[in-house]
Order: structure tokens, then C-alpha cells, then sequence
């Protein structure tokens, strides 16, 4: 199981990364193991929204989760390669299975989320 320790963690299974004031989030590799084969990914774009409100689904053969925003704010960009190769998840959670780019409304907010060892104990 990875936990990159550059990224911050939520307790529903989401990753965020900021930089500066925007922030990729994307679920987790504990996340997508769980769900397993993930078949299609949902997420409207340029929504304002408050922290843990949900903003998209995401699919997979025996389920379908929601996904949880981080932290308040708006999305800026969802990852379009999902809509042809939603597997991208599965295979590389952290890197091209990204799901959203949002502009924070707090950038201090994210200090608030898990640290890596904070995650990696949650889900162990």
C-alpha cells in the first residue's frame, strides 16, 4: 500500500496535493483497492463547495461511492482521461488517476487533514 508523504489525507479515503492555492484530489490507493475494478468516474465541473460535501461518484463493478471534497472550494478541472480509461484509478491513484483540480477557499485548511502516518494508521 503507498501513502506518499507530500499529500494530505481525508478520513473518507480522499488525497489532496496543493500547490499554491489549487489543489489536485484524487481517492487513495487504500480506496481504490477496496473498491476494486472501477468501471466509471462521475464529477461535475465547476462546483463551490464545502468541505466533505460530496462531488462526485465514482463506480465499480460491485459498488458505487461517493467522493468527498477536502477541503471548501471550486473545481476548476476534472480529469477528462477518466471519462475513456476510468481504470486509471486502479493503476495509478497519485499520478494519472487524478480526479479534480480545485481552487481552495483556505490553503491552511489542508494542514487540518491526515499526514501519511495519520492515514496509514487509520486504514491499518
Amino acid at each position: 500500500m503507498n501513502f506518499p508523504a507530500n499529500l494530505r489525507y481525508t478520513k473518507d479515503h480522499e488525497w489532496i496535493l496543493l500547490e499554491g492555492d489549487i489543489a489536485t484530489v484524487g481517492i487513495t490507493d487504500f480506496a481504490q483497492s477496496e473498491l476494486g475494478d472501477i468501471v466509471y468516474v462521475d464529477i461535475a465541473n465547476n462546483q463551490t463547495l464545502q468541505a466533505e460535501a460530496v462531488f462526485g461518484t465514482v463506480e465499480a463493478v460491485k459498488t458505487v461511492s461517493d467522493l468527498f471534497l477536502p477541503v471548501s472550494g471550486t473545481i476548476i478541472e476534472v480529469n477528462t482521461a477518466l471519462e475513456k480509461q476510468p481504470e486509471l484509478v486502479n493503476t495509478d491513484p497519485y499520478g494519472a488517476g487524478w480526479m479534480i483540480k480545485m481552487k481552495v477557499n483556505n490553503p491552511a485548511d489542508v494542514e487540518g487533514l491526515l499526514d501519511a502516518a495519520a492515514y496509514q494508521n487509520l486504514v491499518h
